[in-house]
């Protein structure tokens, strides 16, 4: 981490310095984050191309020492400038992206001219991929952690599949609300609703994906997730009746954990969380976990000697008159480049928690 004369941990920053306040460079950066504006498959609220954005100017009130992981900010958490061709871009095929939903959904088919539209926003989503991947494998290349902080959940593919090659067999650990394994939903290869089916069936796929907090799943999902045995769900509902008979959640994270391998990517999508502290995210869902719960869950991962090795957090939206959205969410994102760093010392066998 590169400081200022002027630094001063203890003093709240500005987000013109850099996120959290803290002037970094990428050099000396432990943590690498690209900020993906990208939301053109939403099926329902939006806004989630604006979170990036959003996090970073709240990202400045967050205290920087922290209770269990010291001043794990001092290795560098450095967010890379947002991309105005790719938000450019995103607001353009949004507006497509919307016609098409309608036709199909009044419809049930596409004229030939949004269809074309529709071949369009798969391939310029491809390229995303295409550009995230190689953004990932770059910062692999520099013993770095590469993150990526969305936008709408189809963000992260690149950054998944460039760990699992680059990691060889890596699991991930998947927080949301949803399972997130429709095939091509609503036409789009790349949808939001698709990326755990897509990373899942690719030939670079990771060797085993665990899910928390889902709750909202369709029939074909719940099929699928049964017939996998690369696949795991803890659905929220069964979590929960776990927690009203009497077990621990610190229990019930011992048990989520130990279905990892020793390298981890964390897919956080906010909505894995209660909506009450994620109101503007695109599909709140009631039930979820609270914010001390995720932090646990995580902080398990790591105590077990695992890597976390990359990880995106996705779906924040801003809401209306209120920064609370972007509060929580650069919380999250602090709690998650924290945990990231000090995991790196479970490599070297210097981990206390481990």
């Amino acid at each position: 981490m590169s400081k200022s004369d002027t630094f001063n941990p203890g003093v709240t920053g500005s987000a013109e310095d850099g996120l959290f306040g803290i002037p970094t460079n990428e050099k000396n950066s432990l943590v690498h984050i690209l900020p993906v504006p990208w939301e053109v498959t939403t099926s329902y609220g939006r806004g989630t191309a604006l979170g990036p954005k959003a996090i970073l100017e709240a990202s400045p009130q967050i205290d920087l020492y922290d209770l269990e992981f010291k001043k794990a900010y001092e290795k560098g958490f450095h967010l890379f400038p947002l991309s105005e061709k790719w938000l450019r871009l995103n607001n353009k095929l949004k507006a497509q992206a919307l016609k098409i939903r309608d036709q199909i959904e009044r419809k049930g088919k596409l004229s030939k001219s949004l269809g074309a539209r529709q071949q369009e926003i798969n391939a310029n989503s491809e390229k995303l991929n295409s550009w995230v991947y190689d953004f990932a494998m770059k910062a692999f290349s520099k013993e770095k952690i590469p993150a990526v902080l969305g936008g709408d959940h189809s963000s992260p593919e690149g950054l998944i599949l460039a760990s699992s090659e680059a990691h060889g067999e890596i699991g991930v650990l998947h927080i949301d609300a949803h399972a997130d394994l429709r095939e091509a939903y609503q036409g789009f290869t790349h949808s939001h609703a698709s990326i755990m089916f897509n990373v899942m069936s690719h030939k670079s796929r990771p060797k085993k994906l665990v899910q928390v907090g889902i709750r909202d799943f369709c029939e074909e999902e719940f099929e699928q997730i049964q017939s996998r045995s690369d696949i795991t769900c803890h659905f929220d509902q069964n979590l929960k009746n776990s927690i009203f008979s009497g077990e621990s959640w610190k229990s019930l994270c011992e048990k989520i954990i130990s279905e990892l391998p020793a390298k981890v990517h964390i897919s956080f999508d906010i909505d894995g969380l209660d909506p009450v502290l994620c109101p503007g995210t695109g599909t709140p869902v009631p039930g979820g976990l609270q914010f001390s719960e995720a932090n646990l869950l995580i902080k398990t991962l790591v105590a077990s000697g695992r890597q976390i090795v990359s990880f995106d957090l996705n779906e924040v939206a801003p809401s209306k008159n209120s920064e609370w959205d972007a509060n929580v969410g650069a919380r999250v994102l602090f709690k998650l480049c924290g945990w990231s760093a000090l995991s790196m010392e479970n490599k070297k066998g210097e981990n206390h928690l481990a």
